[in-house]
This record gives C-alpha cells, structure tokens and sequence, in this order.
C-alpha cells in the first residue's frame, strides 16, 4: 500500500541539535514525501539552519516543505498542534481535485504525520520500520493503526525509558503484539531476529518523540493536541484520546536517538516544569478524561499520584516542587485551557489552519 507521509519538527533554540535532526529525516531509507518546520520563536541560529539546510531546499523547490515561524513560543504542545494543523492544511490544498468524498477519505487514512522534537535524531531506517509496522497492522488487523511509536535511546545507547510506554491491558481489537522479525532479519546471515526482542506491542499511549499519527484518525477526532498545555501531557492527553478506540504499536524495531541532556524517566527531578505536570494532569481529568474507561480513570489516579511523590522524593529542592504543586493545583482547577485558535491569532495562517480540522472553532 502506498502511503504519504509528512515530517512535522518542533525547533526552539537548539540549532545544532536542529541540524542533527534534519540531517537524520535526510538520510532515511524511506524517504518522506513532505516536511513541516514549525520554529518557535527561536532566538539562535535555528531558523537560519532550516531556511539553509539541504532537505528543507529540496523540497522546498518542488512545494513540498513548509516553515511556520511563530511570534512567541507556545511550547511543545503549541509547536505540534501548528504543525499537524499545517500538515492536514497542506495536504487538503494538494488534494483539492478529489472532490469525491470516498476518495478523499482514503487518501486521509494513508497519510501519516511523523511528528518530533528537534533533539530528536532517527536512525537511517526509524521511518522505515514504523511503516513495516503499518503494513504488518493492516495485514494482522484488517486496519489502519491511528499510531505508531519509535523506540527512544539516549546518547549512550541506553532506552531512554521515559519515552517508553507500557503494554496496553486492556485490548479493545487488533493483536496485542505483531512481530517484526522479518523487518530486522540479520543482513549477513539471514536469519531473523528473536521475535521477542522486536515484536511491535500494543500501547496505550505515546510519546511525539517520533511518533506516527494516522491523518484520517486526527480528522475523524475533529481537534488537535492542546496548545495550551505548553509542554507536558500533551502527547499524552492526544494519543490517548486517539487510542481510546484505535489501534496503536511501539515499535522497537523502528529507533531514534533522543538527545536529552540528562538520562531520566518520567518522575526523575522536573524542577519548575512541575507545574505544567500538574496543572495538565488537573485539566486532563476535568476536560478529558473521557478518554479512558472508568478503569483506566482509576488507574490514571494512582499513576498521578505515586508519579508526585516520586518526584517529591528525588526532587533537590523540596520548596520549589510545592510552590509548583500549589499553583498548578490551583490554575488546574480554576483556569480552563485556552482555545488553540486564540493561542495563534498572532499567526493568522496558522490560525486559520487549526479552525480547519479543530471543532473548538465551530
């Protein structure tokens, strides 16, 4: 099956590791169709790196890049809710003729957007395997997974565990594991991997740290990630909602290197970024936790809470984390998030864009 895919990079003031990451989506083995920049207000050399770097260029000459420089920075949350917007938009306008709804429609369900963060750097075949993981899903499944997640390493090789989500308990359809050894059969011997070591397994969530979101999926959710979480939970919060009845896989065999500057999991010290963890969380619960069953709303709870208290334990400074677990406590539950088109009205095409696939506008 054919499918088309769009790269979606969130920058902000990491130029070099900017460069890494456009550098790697270059080098793919399966290369991507159309790419997607969206700078948030960087303040180095990041948004010269993009207007001069080879991939943007070549694209750029057949129509197929688009750079979306924002007036202030909305955060991760903000970067991709831009990006997915401009991607859904850029695809509508090249697929205007299509004026039969059906085929309109296919042609929705076999683009996906492979979304990251610029400190994201994907090995030559990342892009490769979550596309064998696509087609291995359809074949399984008799559907099209709503999306898909890459295998995360740190600099020094080590899974990057933050990134890694749990087997999902709860299967609602499709296999809970399909498995990719013949994706990663050794070159020299031909002999497959063992399939316990490759095999793609259901998840329940997944991280934009190179991650394979079906377009049809996003259509048919009729909105976009929350741009007002700024950063944390939004990812989260997203795939959820797109996995509350759609399949989703992480697939170690598809892996990018995620260059934090620290190794850590999720509850390692966040400092005041605790406070987006909360105040998300809270709105979570009040605006989206119809994204789970009343089991895994439970689940979630307990989750939250042994997650603040490991953080409280291995924070440095105790009187930040609950300055920040005050306010966030406080803005969780007496302030509502922004609507994303108000979050961009300083960005009117970008703006327009969301209100395109965003049923807030309505």
């Amino acid at each position: 099956m054919q499918y088309t895919v769009t790269a979606v990079v969130v920058s902000y003031n990491r130029e070099a590791l900017l460069r890494e990451c456009l550098d790697g989506i270059a080098t793919q083995t399966r290369p991507v169709d159309n790419v997607v920049v969206v700078d948030n207000a960087s303040t180095d050399g990041s948004r010269d790196v993009i207007r001069g770097h080879e991939l943007i260029a070549a694209h750029m000459a057949d129509g197929t890049a688009h750079v979306v420089e924002l007036k202030e920075n909305t955060g991760g949350a903000g970067g991709f809710c831009a990006g997915i917007a401009t991607a859904l938009a850029d695809f509508d306008a090249a697929h205007t003729a299509e004026t039969d709804v059906e085929t309109a429609a296919t042609s929705q369900s076999r683009h996906y957007l492979w979304l990251m963060d610029d400190d994201t750097v994907p090995t030559s075949t990342a892009l490769e395997a979550l596309l064998a993981a696509v087609e291995r899903c359809v074949y399984e499944n008799r559907a099209m997974p709503a999306a898909l997640g890459s295998k995360a390493l740190w600099t020094d090789g080590r899974e990057h565990l933050m990134n890694k989500p749990r087997v999902r308990a709860h299967i609602i359809k499709g296999d809970k594991y399909l498995d990719m050894s013949s994706f990663t059969a050794d070159a020299a011997s031909g002999e497959a991997a063992n399939p316990s070591e490759t095999s793609a397994y259901q998840a329940r969530s997944l991280s934009f740290v190179s991650c394979l979101l079906n377009a049809g999926a996003i259509v048919n959710l009729g909105r976009l990630p929350r741009a007002a979480y700024f950063l944390w939970n939004d990812d989260f919060e997203f795939t959820t909602a797109l996995l509350r009845r759609g399949i989703g896989y992480y697939v170690p065999a598809s892996e990018v290197v995620h260059k934090t500057k620290v190794f850590g999991s999720s509850d390692a010290d966040p400092g005041v970024r605790f406070y987006e963890e909360v105040r998300n969380k809270i709105w979570l619960w009040r605006f989206s936790r119809q994204n789970f069953t009343p089991v895994e709303q439970f689940e979630l709870l307990l989750k939250t809470v042994r997650r603040w208290l490991l953080t409280w334990h291995r924070a440095e400074d105790h009187k930040l984390i609950a300055d920040c677990l005050e306010r966030g406590w406080r803005d969780g539950w007496h302030t509502d998030p922004q609507p994303n088109a108000d979050i961009f009205v300083s960005n009117p095409e970008v703006a327009s864009a969301v209100c395109l696939c965003d049923e807030q506008c309505a």
